[in-house]
């Protein structure tokens, strides 16, 4: 996940060094026993969004629009990860959604061209609207009948 480098690579064109992710590790709450009272296993991930270098205007605004919610006022993004019993597998499990939110947070969909139909797609359309008009016309009942 993490290159030699320290870099975390989130896009081909976007990698993030680890210097700038932050990590706190607590204890994580539910069943477990002793394991769960006294191992601090729960990894809070926080990135600072509007202070990255790593960042451009442009992606700073895509990942503040579309992450919004899960950021603080000051601009940190916060990710907690307890699902696994391990704080290495947490921390992992923190980095890899980490790199899938701001993927997703990144990614701009190809915009959409209009199309016309066809003249033969058109012509079919109208011709089973005209045989279902006369097929329901057929089964009306004459009122001279």
């Amino acid at each position: 996940m993490i290159g030699e480098d320290g870099l975390l690579e989130i896009t081909p064109v976007l990698r993030l060094p680890v210097r700038e992710l932050s990590f706190r590790a607590t204890p994580a709450g539910g069943p477990g026993g002793q394991h769960a009272n006294r191992s601090s296993t729960r990894i809070e991930l926080w990135w600072d969004v509007a202070a990255s270098p790593s960042l451009t205007e442009a992606q700073r605004a895509l990942i503040a629009t579309r992450l919004g919610r899960r950021m603080d006022a000051s601009g940190h993004l916060r990710l907690v990860s307890a699902e696994r019993r391990s704080q290495s597998q947490n921390r992992e499990a923190a980095l890899e959604r980490l790199v899938t939110l701001v993927r997703a947070a990144l990614h701009v969909a190809p915009l959409r061209r209009r199309t016309r139909p066809t003249r033969a797609s058109v012509e079919k359309r109208l011709a089973a609207k005209r045989n279902r008009a006369n097929r329901k016309r057929d089964r009306r009942s004459d009122p001279d009948d």
